[in-house]
């Protein structure tokens, strides 16, 4: 037998074996143990580990390791970090790194909140002509206004409300001096002069321009950490309803809200939370950021949603795992009700992003109440093995059953609360 066949027939019995292996569940496990395990105190992961293999942890302080039949478990017993060796027959086959990070945990929500939003400055949501002797004429656009711009100062003081506008244009229409105008545009800023016009008919001074200095809307709470009183809520940004672009924020505030009715969703047409503020409005927290990840702020005021009120654990990006789940909304009046939910698909991700999550409604009231996902939706809690995992952010709009989520994780990062942090020491 020459030597090229003998090549060939060692080449196909490698892969048939290679193949063959790789099959075994022993393998597989074994490929599955991941290369980094992060866990809170006082939580335990398992794996399996058919293979005959021992483990060894470099800080016994931190990590308790444990294998009884063909179950691998780490118990995470103080703050700190380990290595995890994996040995077989006296051999290292594997290393492992184990963070053990502080006891976490926070109140989920779930009640229907109403949202007012001031935003920095006045926004622009369109231009109009001004019909002057010589014609009609928009002297914001003429300016190089764009609608979703946002103008911040005008001759150096700042702007914080519509009503702070006409002064200003009065003041110009009587000197003939164009207005010096500060502007926000996609995180960058300029200036440029603007000369109002006088309209013929009221002979009024105009800038040509829409604009609006307030949102307001409906939502729903995600959490809030009770020692430090954060909150966060609604899951992904808002947006200017005329605009479609983010909505910057000077300030804000969310108050008590009443689901009235529901608009049931159908493909191709999303549902909708007929709901209106609580008829005190009394003011239960602020805003103070409004990002993709959802709007952000304090409690001034104590919340309760009757199901869970004690704080509960929260999920890692890479601890949630496919298979069923609960959501915590409101779909009639203010009552607070935990309904069925199936995580068809969850991405373990390294780094914030706001569709972490595919999710499908499999409550048959829920269904039958709403149709699936609804706007207004938007924030509830995802609750799953008793541990916070996510919210509700978006509906699919040829599917109103299904949507994404995000990973609780990315949200409390947000609302500037940091998990990893140690907990501070009580003074000797």
């Amino acid at each position: 037998m020459d030597l090229e066949k003998m090549r060939k027939i060692i080449g196909a019995f490698l892969l048939v074996s290679f193949v063959v292996l790789s099959m075994a569940k022993p393998f597989k496990e074994y490929v599955n143990i991941p290369k980094q395990i992060v866990l809170f105190q006082g939580e335990t992961f398992r794996f399996p580990a058919s293979l005959p293999v021992q483990a060894a942890a470099t800080n016994e302080n931190s990590i308790d390791v444990a294998k009884k039949e063909n179950t691998l478990s780490i118990d995470g017993k103080t703050i700190g970090e380990s290595d995890l060796v994996l040995q077989m027959a006296g051999f290292p086959v594997k290393q492992v790194n184990v963070k053990v990070l502080p006891d976490f945990k926070v109140v989920p929500g779930g009640q229907s909140i109403g949202v007012k939003l001031n935003t920095l400055g006045v926004l622009v949501v369109g231009h109009h002509l001004v019909e002057t002797e010589n014609g009609k004429q928009s002297p914001g656009e003429m300016a190089g206004i764009q609608v979703g711009d946002t103008i911040t100062s005008i001759n150096g003081k700042k702007i914080e409300k519509m009503s702070d506008v006409s002064p200003f244009i009065e003041e110009a229409g009587k000197t003939g001096k164009p207005l010096k105008l500060t502007v926000h545009r996609d995180r960058h800023q300029f200036e440029t002069k603007l000369f109002p016009l006088k309209d013929k008919h009221d002979h009024a001074y105009r800038i040509g321009l829409y604009i609006r200095d307030s949102a307001a809307g409906i939502g729903t709470m995600t959490f809030f950490h009770p020692k430090s009183k954060k909150y966060g809520a609604l899951g992904h940004v808002i947006s200017d309803m005329d605009t479609k672009k983010p909505i910057i924020v000077q300030n804000g505030t969310i108050v008590k809200s009443t689901v009235t009715s529901i608009d049931k969703g159908r493909n191709g047409s999303p549902g909708e939370k007929l709901a209106k503020f609580s008829s005190d409005r009394e003011i239960i927290g602020n805003i103070t950021t409004n990002s993709p990840f959802g709007i952000f702020g304090k409690l001034s005021k104590p919340i309760r949603n009757g199901i869970f009120d004690e704080p509960l654990p929260i999920a890692l990006s890479n601890q949630v795992k496919k298979g069923p789940a609960k959501i915590l909304t409101v779909v009639d009046k203010d009552q607070v009700e935990a309904f069925d939910i199936e995580i068809v698909s969850t991405v373990p991700q390294k780094f914030p992003a706001t569709k972490g999550m595919i999710i499908k409604i499999t409550d048959p009231r829920l269904l039958e109440k709403t149709g699936g996902i609804v706007q207004g939706m938007s924030g509830s809690p995802i609750i799953q093995d008793g541990k916070l995992v996510g919210a509700v952010t978006h509906v699919f709009v040829n599917d109103p059953t299904s949507g994404y989520g995000v990973h609780i994780e990315w949200m409390l990062n947000e609302a500037g609360i940091n998990i990893y942090e140690r907990k501070e020491q009580k003074a000797s």
